[in-house]
């Protein structure tokens, strides 16, 4: 059986050679199984390219793809995706905190369960700053409301999946691709192994507030629509506050003679309805531009040169 192991790459040039040994070295251990390395270098600064190069050249089983531009992670999974060929694939990542020798694990965890897709349950994330966390809990309870993952399962973007869930996912050729929200619409049929997350061996995280912010939105507003409703009901909820404000200040000025309606009362009012009318229109103004977006084909991402392994094994474009 083939596993393929994509594996998105931005800032690795330290880091990649330790994780592709490391698979090399797990899969070898393992009677009756063959592993594919699908490295797709996300127009990393560095030289993450020239690596991935020179493990292309070491290995006859490593892809290697090149993108044109900066994608970001999940844009580069798809991309790994589309030129895997595997009848099982794993993501992981590049900077040798996912456990990848677990592997078989969750293969085993899958054949046991039935499972159609088996992630990581990270029981320890080592070191993280308060910011991390907190993100890591919005991120959870954000699928929970509005993805409506199930209460208990995880989701992370190191997990094994098969065949026809990956063909499925790779159907997506929107812009804003976003892994977990993709797995959830194809199957709920969903396990988990326990791991814990290693210490990073060189570098730091590449994800900073903004990409944070842009991968909980892309969560947020790609495959849910309950955001709108949300924003209808906080709009619905202000015009009933603004209108009980109204009558009872009709009252008190027909038994008050001699009450002065202030100008506090009616500038904190006009302050409360004006933000909550900016929220909702925020709210549809992403969905509007990300429809334009996908009218346009915005791409997710170009490819610019793809390394074929030299067992003769051809990926999709």
């Amino acid at each position: 059986m083939l596993i393929s192991f994509v594996i998105p790459c931005y800032r690795s040039e330290n880091t990649l050679t330790q994780v592709v040994e490391t698979i090399q070295n797990t899969v070898a251990q393992r009677e009756g199984f063959e592993a594919e390395l699908v490295l797709v270098n996300d127009a990393s600064p560095d030289n993450t390219w020239g690596v991935i190069c020179e493990l292309h050249d070491r290995y006859n089983n490593v892809r290697g793809v090149n993108i044109a531009k900066n994608s970001g992670q999940q844009s580069a999974i798809m991309a790994g995706l589309r030129h895997s060929t595997g009848e099982l694939v794993a993501v992981s990542d590049d900077d040798g905190q996912t456990p990848i020798e677990t592997v078989f694990d969750f293969y085993d965890c899958m054949q046991k369960g039935g499972y159609d897709v088996v992630c990581a349950d990270y029981q320890d994330r080592g070191k993280r700053s308060l910011f991390r966390k907190l993100g890591s809990w919005a991120d959870n309870t954000m699928m929970q409301l509005f993805v409506e993952k199930p209460a208990g399962m995880k989701l992370s973007v190191y997990f094994l999946a098969k065949r026809f869930v990956v063909d499925e996912i790779v159907k997506y050729n929107n812009a804003y691709p976003h892994m977990e929200g993709l797995l959830i619409r194809t199957t709920r049929n969903i396990g988990n192994v326990p791991v814990n997350q290693k210490e990073r061996a060189s570098g730091s995280s590449g994800y900073n507030l903004r990409k944070l912010l842009s991968t909980w939105v892309n969560g947020l507003t790609t495959f849910s629509i309950k955001p709108l409703r949300l924003a209808v009901f906080f709009g619905m909820l202000m015009a009933l506050i603004g209108f009980v404000i109204i009558i009872v200040l009709v009252i008190m000025k027909l038994t008050r003679s001699d009450m002065a309606i202030g100008w506090t009362s009616l500038v904190a009012t006009n302050i409360l309805i004006g933000g909550m009318l900016m929220l909702v229109l925020g709210v549809i103004g992403e969905y509007v531009g990300r429809i334009y977006l996908c009218l346009n084909q915005n791409p997710q991402y170009v490819v610019r040169e793809v390394l074929e392994p030299e067992n003769g094994r051809q990926g999709e474009q």
